[in-house]
């Protein structure tokens, strides 16, 4: 565990500079959440813009306030307690749960790093460098990146990723939108007859509130040392992380629903996006979104795979972090290594069927989502583990009612998906 916390920051130093006190305080919170605008995050937001325009912004903005308190929801478990979200299911839940649990974390996860090096290969296949080239190297970078370093560098690491989602704002800008029809489509509910409507509302929320940032935020806030009394300042690191990350995917939604939506064009990657916005914004629209999907999906590849490896480890009481090293943590990285390896042999294997194979496992990411959050409202409810930092009434009801949606959503879209498979069937006999 690092022993230099935030606590230990001279704050009233540089508060006079409030820029510099802005980017001394982000770490846990704007990594985990920068890192939801994966590939494919890109895919289902400029998809969802392509198809529906500038009226399903409305939807982003209902979710910024789930987002944000079950953010620093998992941040506040781990300052409170110093332990990881598998740490805690472990010591307060049946065997069965843990393994059933982290069954569902390891499954989803594995389809989210295989999405994370295919956005890899697809932002620099638009810059011409074919995947066998980028996609090894990638991972590489990222293995060494966690393996060799320790905490303070890859996070000043994973910061600078983050930085490569400003490149989806300029795209938007270059796009030039009707900023009032933002403005009113940003807090006017709309709901469209299209029966896909409801489709891309329940690929909305489970990309904008992805269950391995909640694992990702908790498990860094322990690596890094922080306890309730640094927690100020990791809340507004998780503010503004949950802001900027949703502020990045409504601006990928007004890219292209200011630019394909009026001219009927469909896509289904975020590399259809970039090549797709080219008429209407310009080349420098397409390097900017190879150069977001870019940044994105390393950030992505190095964050899902450790957040997996913590949870494993944290759940059968073997040693991890990024602070210790090969001989002290040898299953942690092993297991981020075989993440890894797994991963990008997957993306460069030439066999199609795979697609069928990422599509269930992001069903279960949905399906996640929920009984995870059931799991963490029971932690930070629990006055023994937390204390007084025990989740107030009014944080409850939100995250309840959250959870509701988000349960009922998935199982809609399950039964839609169900259905339409029966339906098909019944067809080809």
């Amino acid at each position: 565990m690092v022993e230099t916390t935030l606590a230990k920051i001279k704050f009233p130093r540089i508060r006079r500079f409030f820029p510099f006190t802005i980017l001394a305080i982000l770490g846990p919170g704007l990594i985990a959440t920068a890192a939801g605008n994966d590939a494919g995050g890109v895919a289902t937001y400029a998809s969802a813009g392509a198809h529906f325009g500038l009226s399903i912004l409305w939807i982003m903005t209902f979710l910024t306030v789930g987002f944000v308190l079950i953010q620093e929801m998992a941040a506040r478990l781990g300052a409170a307690t110093g332990k990881g979200f598998s740490d805690l299911v472990r010591e307060n839940f049946s065997l069965r749960t843990t393994i059933f649990m982290m069954s569902l974390l390891f499954l989803g996860n594995i389809g989210l790093v295989v999405s994370e090096f295919a956005g890899v290969a697809a932002s620099l296949e638009l810059l011409g460098i074919t995947k066998y080239i980028s996609v090894p190297v990638g991972a590489l970078i990222i293995w060494f990146l966690i393996v060799k370093g320790n905490y303070p560098k890859v996070e000043k690491i994973f910061l600078l990723m983050s930085g490569f989602l400003l490149s989806y704002i300029f795209a938007a800008v270059l796009a030039k939108p009707d900023w009032n029809s933002v403005a009113v489509n940003l807090i006017k509910p709309t709901i469209s007859p299209d029966p896909e409507f409801f489709l891309f509302t329940v690929a909305l929320i489970g990309t904008t509130i992805a269950p391995f940032m909640q694992v990702f935020a908790q498990s860094a806030v322990v690596e890094k040392g922080i306890t309730m009394s640094d927690f100020k300042y990791t809340r507004l690191d998780t503010l503004i992380g949950t802001l900027f990350a949703n502020l990045v995917a409504i601006f990928i939604i007004i890219a292209t629903a200011s630019t394909l939506f009026p001219a009927g064009i469909r896509i289904e990657t975020a590399a259809d996006a970039a090549t797709a916005l080219v008429p209407f914004a310009g080349e420098f629209a397409r390097i900017l979104f190879a150069l977001g999907l870019l940044g994105a999906s390393l950030l992505a590849a190095g964050v899902v795979p450790l957040t997996t490896s913590f949870a494993l480890a944290n759940a059968f009481g073997w040693e991890a972090g990024i602070n210790r090293s090969f001989e002290e943590a040898p299953i942690f990285y092993a297991m981020f290594t075989f993440i890894i390896v797994l991963s990008a042999t997957i993306v460069l294997s030439p066999a199609l069927s795979l697609i069928k194979l990422l599509v269930g496992l992001q069903v279960v990411n949905g399906l996640l989502l929920p009984v995870q959050l059931y799991f963490m409202l029971k932690l930070a409810n629990n006055k023994n583990l937390m204390g007084k930092h025990v989740n107030p009434v009014w944080f409850n009801i939100i995250v309840i009612a959250t959870m509701i949606v988000v349960s009922i959503a998935v199982l809609l879209f399950l039964g839609t998906s169900i259905l339409t498979y029966t339906q098909s069937l019944l067809t080809t006999n």
